[in-house]
C-alpha cells in the first residue's frame, strides 16, 4: 500500500509540475503545448499498455466499433470532452486562469457527489450533506460577488461529470477507452502543432525547446502511468482521498505564477475548502472502517 500512496502523491506532484512547466515553454501558445503533449504522451501510453498487458482492452473496443459503427460518434464526443479538459490544463497557466481551474478541481468532488445523486440516485451520507452545504455557501458568495463562476471553472465542474457519465454509458470507462479518447485527439493535436505560430520549426528558432518539449512528454506520461498504477494498488476510498492533493498543489502553482485571491473571494474559497475537508474526513472514516473489517 505504501508504494501506491507514493505513486498517487507523485502523480499529483507531477501534474502540478506540468501545470507550472507550461510557463517555461515560451513562446509556445497553450494550444501548441496541448498538441505537443498529446503527440508525445500517446506513444508512452501505448508502450505502457503493451507492457502491462492491457492491450486486449483496445482490441476489444476495436471489435465493438466494427460491430457498432455508431459507437464511434459517442467515442468522438467523449474524446472532445477529454480534449477540452487537457487543453484547459495547458492553456490556463499561460492566460491568467490558474486560480479558476484550481477552484474547479476543488469543486469537482462535490460536483461528482451531486452527479451521483441526481443521475444515479445515490444517497448522500450525513457528511456529504454537510459538505454540499458548505460548498453551497461558497457558490452563493461567488454568484453574489461576480454573478457566477468563470467559464474555466465551470468547464471543469460540469465537463468532467458529463465525460464520466458518457464513458459509463458507452462502456468505455477503462484504459482502452482512455487510449481511444487520446488517439482520436491526435489529428487535432498534429494540426495545432503544424499550424501554430511556431510549427515544427520551433526547434530551429528556439533550440532550448528541443530539451523542454520532450521533457513535457516524459512528465505527462509519468504522471499518467503513476496515477493508473496507484489506482490499482490502493483501496478506492484511499485513492479518492489522495486525489485532493492535486487541487491544493494547483492552487500553490497559481499563486506562484502571480495570481492572488481577492478579499471578496475568501468567502468563496473558505467554505469550499471546508467542504473538501469534510469529504476528506468521510473518506478517512470509511478507510478506517474497512481496515477494522479486514
Amino acid at each position: 500500500m505504501s508504494k501506491g500512496i507514493v505513486l498517487s502523491v507523485s502523480a499529483s506532484v507531477l501534474f502540478a509540475v506540468m501545470y507550472y512547466y507550461t510557463s517555461l515553454l515560451s513562446p509556445l501558445t497553450g494550444v501548441e503545448i496541448f498538441g505537443w503533449r498529446m503527440l508525445l504522451t500517446m506513444p508512452c501510453m501505448t508502450v505502457f499498455m503493451l507492457v502491462a498487458k492491457e492491450w486486449n482492452l483496445v482490441t476489444a473496443l476495436g471489435r465493438r466499433l466494427i460491430a457498432t459503427p455508431r459507437l464511434l460518434l459517442g467515442a468522438m464526443a467523449s474524446s472532445a470532452l477529454m480534449g477540452a479538459q487537457l487543453w484547459l490544463f495547458m492553456w490556463a497557466p499561460l492566460n491568467g486562469y490558474s486560480l479558476d481551474v484550481s477552484l474547479g478541481y476543488f469543486l469537482l468532488p462535490l460536483s461528482m457527489v451531486l452527479t451521483g445523486r441526481l443521475v444515479y440516485g445515490e444517497r448522500l451520507s450525513y457528511l456529504q450533506k454537510i459538505a454540499v452545504f458548505f460548498a453551497t455557501l461558497g457558490v452563493v458568495n461567488e454568484l453574489y460577488q461576480v454573478g457566477g463562476f468563470s467559464w474555466a471553472t465551470l468547464l471543469v465542474v460540469v465537463g468532467y461529470p458529463i465525460y464520466f457519465i458518457l464513458r459509463k454509458r458507452l462502456g468505455t470507462d477503462n484504459l482502452g477507452g482512455l487510449w481511444l479518447d487520446m488517439t482520436l485527439m491526435l489529428p487535432l493535436a498534429l494540426w495545432f502543432v503544424h499550424n501554430g505560430e511556431q510549427g515544427f520549426a520551433v526547434f530551429d528558432q528556439y533550440p532550448w525547446l528541443s530539451l523542454l518539449i520532450p521533457l513535457l512528454g516524459v512528465i505527462s506520461a509519468s504522471a499518467l502511468v503513476a496515477y493508473i498504477v496507484a489506482s490499482r494498488l490502493l483501496p478506492f476510498s484511499l485513492f479518492g482521498l489522495l486525489s485532493y492533493v492535486e487541487p491544493v498543489l494547483l492552487l500553490g502553482v497559481a499563486l506562484l505564477l502571480g495570481e492572488s485571491i481577492q478579499a471578496s473571494e475568501w468567502l468563496t474559497y473558505i467554505p469550499i475548502w471546508l467542504a473538501v475537508a469534510v469529504l476528506v474526513l468521510e473518506g478517512f472514516k470509511h478507510l478506517m472502517r474497512q481496515r477494522r473489517r479486514t
